[in-house]
């Protein structure tokens, strides 16, 4: 049986070629050890005896072959030996199996050329593909995981070639489900997702994941879904909550039902969950978005527990949460704005320079006050005992500041007394009975700030301020109507909207009041895409004349249209089109600001793009949509880091060549992009900018400062506002700013902040993210607004205050030290067995302090969080295999 030739094609037996490709072949040969030759010269054999013309002998050969290929272990580096023997003679073998009759033996062929095919084949000829649907139908993964992976990405492509011919893919399917049930055997989840979304099968994921893969299956997919083109995105995230729903996961179901902004996924998480203490963790987490969502019979259970939960989602007990961290963290003690100032470590010159202007510096010091000493309920200048031997009542206080200064200072009190509602509101109740309408202006401001994110069944800013919004006087009119946008921001309430519409259309109305209402109903209806409401603001802007339009405070009106579509994409055509038709002084202003809004958090490159276009062109006079195409490139691009970083990288670049008005909007896009996150890239560009010779971008930089260093404490941005108070000491306005800046980089004594982005950078909370845009669309015309006498609308950042905390608690909801480990977060999607999620981490025991970009885990076994991401409260339940160490 032994065949004679069986030495054939090694150098021994042939008659002697001529020198030159001898030498070659034997140096060849000698390359190889003695078992590759010997593997070299048996695959040869097999490859001979395949093309036998006895079928027995063909079978044998086959079954080597394949016994040789499935058994040689390849390092990852380097082509398996018996695949780099058989190349030469891959093209033989498949002339050969095309003159083969139909048979088991053909497909057995089929099925070797198929792998084969993984070195050989061509670049776009799909051979393994073709070989492997002629072959058997066995068991793929047995070829090796190169081999299912090579097949994959053909299956694509084919897949994409037969979707244009409209060819049918049954066959494909059927492997598919093959290569997917493989992937998820093997921890290769992330390549059975992959595979899914290109052959537009998603659905199928659903009954391949099971309890050990399901949580790093979903992680891929919703980390995914950032860089796919709408509407995909969706559908990814949609399987995502059902795989989380199937294995009841609420709190991540959740978290992706509100990432989809959609309530009747919120709804059925409700619903499916039976278990009280997951749903009030459930609560926590729609408090923490700070969207308003009233639970009806199903999802509530009996009354009592309805009402447990939904005063969680009202954030009742923000307040009394906050005053447990600052006492644990010990820092009740109020502080006054010369604490913050520091002016004893500067030399001489600057302190002699206080006197200047003394009521803008008294209003700054009311600002300073207001976001030191935010939430804790006392401070040294509004909440005086009167008693106090200074003096220094907080009566006195307020009249340090002048007409409208008093209304910033009166509102101020609302921010100290922040989330608590009873005492808020007794406390300011003494100002309504004021004779000086600036002050009742204030009062009503602050009633709305001290109900910021916090709802009350008995509605008491709706009652209180609804009275005063036909006042006379204009600057009661805005306090009533901005109270009223902050307090209900999000809330889409009915009556305000009837009773605010009218306003609009009013032909009487001063044009700040037109403004200042516009903004609340985009923040009342934010995201919301209301038709009602973008028709009154629509008619507002057609009815302005054209003096009018010049006016800054007219280009308010067109953010509050966007507003009503933040973050809603598509949504906001119709109404663009409309903008189309405005007066062209504001139609190119409108156009860009509801592009801005409505691309919002969606990281969207094509807008980038658009609006980047847009920053080029060289601009006459008078043209202002540039400020708004730049701070749109930072709401989009905000959405995730690596288009963060990128959009940081174009924003450098505009400062070098844009003119004066991108300029000046520049360094607020930079504050947006890192807000609460002081980057020393950022820090530095804005450090330099704040000595810009245009006083307008050494606002906008100073201002900017203190926005990434917002709530942060971070002693080098305090360092540099310090030396920029001394710097600027003889100008007002920029004082002013670094005043501010100073302010904001302390908020809450460092432990808030303004990130609107929670939930380990997953969820944005459009309330929130309303509030800075408003506040920095102001800004873009600093003089006119912020340091005109709209200075209140520095207020709006109330909207964006968060702790910035870890609060865990108990099953009865009071709160509970646990030993915790933060540490920077690490990006483990992806990643195979079970990375460690933070890395550099120090131990604390909880209540602790979460800075951007940290991530807490627990570091006790004695209790199971009820929520997947550590943040904000989180429920612990005890571990009932917990056994302490003796």
């Amino acid at each position: 049986m032994a065949d004679p030739k069986s030495g054939a094609g090694t150098s021994q037996t042939k008659p002697p070629p001529p020198k030159e490709s001898k030498k070659k072949d034997e140096k060849k040969d000698e390359d190889l050890s003695e078992e590759d030759l010997a593997l070299k010269q048996q695959l040869e054999l097999y490859v001979e005896r395949v093309q036998d013309p006895d079928p027995g002998l063909q079978k044998v050969a086959l079954e080597s072959m394949r016994q040789e290929i499935r058994s040689a272990t390849s390092s990852m580096t380097s082509v398996p030996k018996p695949l780099k023997f058989l190349r030469p003679h891959y093209g033989t073998l498949k002339a050969f199996y095309e003159t083969m009759p139909e048979s088991d033996l053909k497909k057995y062929l089929a099925d070797i050329l198929s792998v084969l095919a993984l070195t050989m084949s061509a670049e776009g000829e799909r051979e393994s593909l073709k070989y492997r649907l002629l072959g058997s139908e066995g068991d793929i993964g047995s070829w090796g995981h190169e081999y299912v992976r090579n097949l994959a990405g053909e299956i694509g492509q084919e897949y994409a070639k037969r979707q244009t011919v409209d060819a049918p893919i049954e066959d494909l399917m059927e492997l598919v489900q093959q290569i997917v049930a493989f992937h998820m055997k093997h921890n290769a989840e992330p390549e059975a997702v992959d595979l899914l979304m290109e052959v537009e099968d998603l659905d199928l994921l659903v009954e391949h994941v099971d309890s050990t893969n399901f949580k790093r299956t979903c992680l891929y997919q919703t980390n995914a879904a950032r860089y796919l083109p709408s509407p995909d995105d969706m559908l990814v995230l949609d399987i995502a909550y059902a795989i989380y729903l199937k294995f009841e996961e609420y709190a991540n179901a959740m978290q992706i039902a509100l990432l989809l902004d959609n309530m009747q996924h919120v709804k059925q998480v409700f619903t499916s969950c039976e278990y009280v203490l997951k749903k009030k963790q459930l609560c926590y987490i729609l408090a923490r978005h700070g969207i308003t969502f009233d639970l009806d019979d199903d999802m509530g259970g009996d009354d009592e527990d309805k009402e447990a939960l939904q005063e969680i989602i009202n954030n009742s007990k923000l307040s009394e949460s906050y005053l447990t961290l600052a006492r644990d963290i010990e820092v009740m003690e109020p502080k006054s704005p010369e604490d913050i100032y520091k002016a004893h470590l500067l030399d001489g010159r600057a302190s002699a320079g206080a006197s200047v202007d003394s009521a803008r510096q008294n209003l700054a010091a009311t600002f300073v006050n207001a976001f030191v000493n935010a939430g804790f309920g006392q401070d040294k200048l509004m909440t005086a005992p009167a008693d106090s031997s200074s003096g220094n009542t907080s009566g006195n206080w307020l009249f340090k500041n002048k007409e409208h200064g008093k209304t910033s200072a009166a509102a101020s009190l609302g921010m100290i007394l922040l989330w608590d509602v009873d005492s808020g509101l007794a406390q300011i109740d003494k100002y309504f009975h004021s004779n000086d309408n600036h002050v009742i202006a204030g009062a009503l401001l602050g009633v709305g700030i001290v109900n910021c994110g916090v709802k009350n069944d008995c509605d008491p800013a709706l009652a209180l301020l609804s009275e005063y919004i036909g006042k006379e006087d204009s600057s009661i009119r805005i306090g009533a109507i901005m109270g009223l946008g902050i307090a209900y921001a999000g809330a889409q309430n009915e009556q305000i909207r009837s009773s605010l519409t009218p306003i609009l259309n009013d032909a009487k109305a001063p044009l700040d009041v037109i403004a200042f209402t516009a903004i609340s109903l985009g923040l009342i209806y934010v995201g919301s895409c209301n038709e009602e409401v973008a028709q009154a603001i629509i008619f507002a802007l057609m009815d302005r004349s054209e003096s009018e339009l010049g006016e800054p405070l007219t280009r308010l009106l067109p953010l509050a249209l966007g507003l009503l579509y933040l973050g809603k994409q598509e949504s906001v055509e119709a109404t663009a089109e409309v903008s189309k038709t405005f007066n062209e002084k504001i139609r190119k202003y409108c156009d860009i600001t509801l592009l801005s809004c409505a691309y919002a958090g969606t990281g969207n490159v094509l807008k980038v793009q658009n609006l980047l276009g847009h920053c080029e062109a060289h601009l006459e006079k008078g043209e202002t949509h540039q400020g708004p195409a730049v701070l749109g490139i930072a709401m989009v691009a905000m959405a995730e880091e690596l288009g963060l970083e990128m959009s940081i990288r174009s924003l450098e670049h505009l400062l070098q060549y844009g003119e004066q008005n991108i300029r000046r909007a520049v360094p607020l896009a930079l504050g947006l992009l890192c807000i609460s996150n002081p980057k020393v890239n950022v820090m530095d560009t804005l450090s330099r900018l704040s000595h810009d010779t245009d006083s307008e971008v050494a606002m906008a930089a100073v201002i900017s400062l203190g926005l990434i260093g917002a709530g942060t404490n971070n002693a080098r941005i305090a360092g540099m506002l310090r030396n920029l108070s001394s710097y600027y000491y003889k100008d007002a306005s920029l004082l002013f700013c670094v005043r501010i800046a100073q302010g904001l980089v302390h908020l809450g004594k460092g432990l808030l902040t303004l990130n609107p982005y929670h939930s380990d950078r997953c969820l944005l909370s459009p309330t929130a993210l309303a509030g800075l845009v408003t506040m920095l669309f102001a800004c873009l015309d600093m003089k006119a607004i912020i340091l005109g006498k709209y200075h209140y609308v520095l207020y709006f950042l109330v909207l964006a205050m968060q702790p910035r905390m870890l609060m865990t608690v108990d099953e009865n909801l009071k709160p509970l030290s646990v030993p915790v480990r933060v540490g920077q977060a690490v990006d483990v999607v992806g990643q195979a067995g079970r990375p460690k999620t933070i890395t550099g981490f120090q131990t604390h025991s909880t209540p602790v302090l979460l800075a951007a970009g940290d991530r807490a885990e627990l570091a006790t076994e004695k209790y199971i969080p009820l929520s997947p991401i550590l943040e904000g409260h989180v429920i612990l339940k005890e571990n009932p295999e917990y056994r302490e160490e003796s």
